[in-house]
This record gives structure tokens, C-alpha cells and sequence, in this order.
């Protein structure tokens, strides 16, 4: 037993390049198994995973040794090589966002993830991550987005 106690959720947002519409219905949810196995192979868990045709949406629990930043590039990475057996131009958007969560807030970021379809009937992609930055008091450059 550790006397280190830990409970790290993070909500991470990232998208295709360009934000090409290039994630099809066909292989969606394979590709969020994929994801949830390789976050699972870097040790960590991907508790839900969502989006729709040109983002992906992981609420993922960490250890205290894992970084962000590296997990995020090897997931991102592995499942490019993944995606070229659907789409031979498939590439992530370079950057992404990480936003911290509570436990208090976990069943609602599930919540809001597992209904993405649903969610951008009603708001486009660019709305949902300014709100989402905004939300979390980042700072940003809107060239960057």
C-alpha cells in the first residue's frame, strides 16, 4: 500500500487537421476503442471517449508520474497510424486541450461526452471549444484555434 492518494481526471479535446470532417460513422467507435486501448497501454485510463467527424472528446484518469503532455502526443500519434487503414490522409491537428475535473464533475463531463452528436446539432465545434477555454480561464489566441 502507498501512503501517495491521488484521484487526476482530465477532459482533453483534440482535433483533425485543418478540422477536416474526416472521422466517419463507419469506424468512429472503433477508433475510440483504439484510443481507450492505447491510453490504457500507456497507463492510463480513458473512462469515455466521444466527438464527432472532425474532433474527439477523452475524459481520462492519470497517475501522479504520468505527463499530460506525453501522453496526449503518444495517443495522438499511435492513432494516426491507426486511422491510415480508413483514411490515407489522416492527421491530427497539431496542439490540443487538457482542462482538469473535479470528481464532482466527472459524471457531468461523461455526460457531456458520451452526447457530442447530439451537442453539435446545436454548436459548432469552434463555439464549443471557445466556451471551453473560456470556461476554464485559459487564455488564447484565436489564430491558434
Amino acid at each position: 500500500m502507498s501512503s501517495t492518494f491521488y484521484n487526476l481526471h482530465y477532459h482533453v479535446v483534440f482535433s483533425t487537421k485543418e478540422r477536416r470532417p474526416l472521422i466517419r460513422s463507419e469506424w468512429c467507435a472503433q477508433l475510440h476503442e483504439y484510443l481507450g486501448g492505447t491510453m490504457r497501454g500507456l497507463g492510463g485510463v480513458a473512462e469515455v471517449g466521444g466527438g464527432v467527424e472532425d474532433h474527439v472528446h477523452l475524459l481520462v484518469s492519470l497517475k501522479t508520474t504520468d505527463t499530460p503532455a506525453e501522453l496526449v502526443r503518444e495517443l495522438k500519434k499511435a492513432s494516426s497510424v491507426w486511422t491510415e487503414k480508413y483514411e490515407p490522409l489522416f492527421q491530427w491537428q497539431e496542439g490540443y486541450s487538457i482542462f482538469s475535473v473535479s470528481q464532482t464533475h466527472v459524471p457531468r463531463i461523461r455526460n457531456y461526452i458520451m452526447n457530442q452528436e447530439t451537442h453539435h446539432h446545436k454548436i459548432p465545434f469552434m463555439d464549443e471549444l471557445k466556451r471551453l477555454l473560456e470556461k476554464n480561464g485559459v487564455e488564447y489566441n484565436p489564430e491558434y484555434l
